[in-house]
């Protein structure tokens, strides 16, 4: 396997996790001198303002879907506010957002970047003392960077077109393979990239193309129609590193009368009834409940007063607190379903109706 030239291990084998033990600065408090604690009244919730900006609605629907709902719940839950946006794919709205949220007060500010938008905010906030967590997307310089282990996500896709390309015969090393890859802009995609190539190209895979990566589905679909043409319509399996482009991808596979293998992440809807169709060979399973949890756990933390340390670090020295993903064939659909992540009634519509029953899918208990 070829060395993750991101990441450096701070520790030695297990799955990245944060250390607060003995990290407060602060003694514990004394409730007995709390006026509250002595009439039988409530403490008084603790202060402190976490500001969270999110990057877009169209990308994945878990930023508005998943991720906003997790986050804020957690916060508050543990007795903090909690001021939650999203840009809408917009960098000036993201600069914009930021002032509004930094003139209102934060403590700690969780910001997932969009096209580099979130590193002259994070240094803003840095310079007045806020610490920072970038979320799911690294910013170099961030405090602290919680994500899935995105290297990982990237070894299983390329994992999954090894997969469809045995299942059809295929030599890997005589295989036409496409790579339709992410935004350039997000750091995440480099991570993708790095791990899935490791995998096909460490199995004699060649990329017959390579075309400019967005995280959108239609100029995934654009570049991809373009790719085929100059390929004189040949092509053994293609490399798309989240659903949404693979769907794009899928339309002009469609068009063409053509199956091949196909990867992706992030479960979607879309994503999962392609692999239950048979037109994506699998997906990568994130759930975001985890990745949240484990966000709002630091930033409750930093919010207490304390400073935790993860077992994990990018290239740069940045904390990464990392956690691993699941991938996902027709067999794998019902934990994502169990999960709650996406329902039975939304997957198993239509024509995917059947493939539904051919794996036995059922709604969540």
């Amino acid at each position: 396997m070829k060395k993750n030239a991101w990441l450096s291990m701070a520790a030695t084998a297990g799955v990245a996790a944060m250390v607060l033990v003995g990290c407060s600065s602060e003694e514990p408090t004394d409730n007995s001198s709390d006026p509250g604690a002595e009439s039988g009244e409530p403490a008084a919730q603790a202060d402190g303002r976490a500001c969270v900006i999110l990057p877009d609605a169209a990308s994945s629907p878990r930023w508005e879907n998943g991720d906003r709902p997790a986050l804020e719940a957690a916060i508050t839950d543990a007795g903090f506010e909690v001021d939650i946006q999203n840009a809408q794919g917009d960098t000036a709205q993201y600069a914009t957002i930021a002032e509004q949220q930094m003139t209102g007060g934060c403590d700690v500010m969780l910001l997932v970047d969009l096209q580099g938008a979130a590193v002259s905010v994070m240094e803003n906030a840095q310079a007045e003392g806020i610490p920072v967590i970038a979320y799911d997307r690294p910013i170099a310089g961030a405090d602290y960077y919680v994500s899935f282990d995105n290297v990982r996500v990237g070894e299983l896709e390329g994992q999954a077109v090894l997969d469809g390309l045995e299942a059809n015969g295929v030599d890997p090393a005589e295989a036409v393979v496409v790579y339709i890859g992410g935004d350039p802009a997000d750091g995440n995609a480099a991570m993708f990239y790095e791990g899935a190539t490791s995998v096909m190209e460490g199995a004699g895979i060649t990329p017959a193309a390579e075309p400019p990566g967005l995280w959108d589905g239609e100029h995934s679909a654009t570049v991809f129609e373009q790719a085929l043409t100059e390929l004189g319509g040949e092509v053994d399996a293609v490399w798309a590193a989240n659903d949404t482009n693979a769907a794009g991808v899928i339309t002009i596979l469609d068009k063409n009368g053509l199956t091949v293998p196909v990867s992706g992440q992030d479960a979607s809807v879309a994503g999962l009834q392609n692999v239950l169709l048979g037109k994506q060979t699998a997906t990568v399973y994130k759930p975001f409940q985890v990745e949240a949890d484990a966000a709002s756990e630091l930033a409750i933390a930093l919010l207490n007063g304390e400073s935790p340390e993860a077992d994990m670090q990018l290239e740069d020295g940045t904390p990464f607190i990392a956690v691993d993903p699941i991938l996902v064939g027709p067999e794998e659909v019902q934990q994502v379903i169990d999960d709650g992540n996406a329902s039975y009634e939304e997957i198993c519509t239509g024509e995917v109706a059947a493939k539904c029953d051919e794996v036995g899918l059922t709604p969540a208990a």
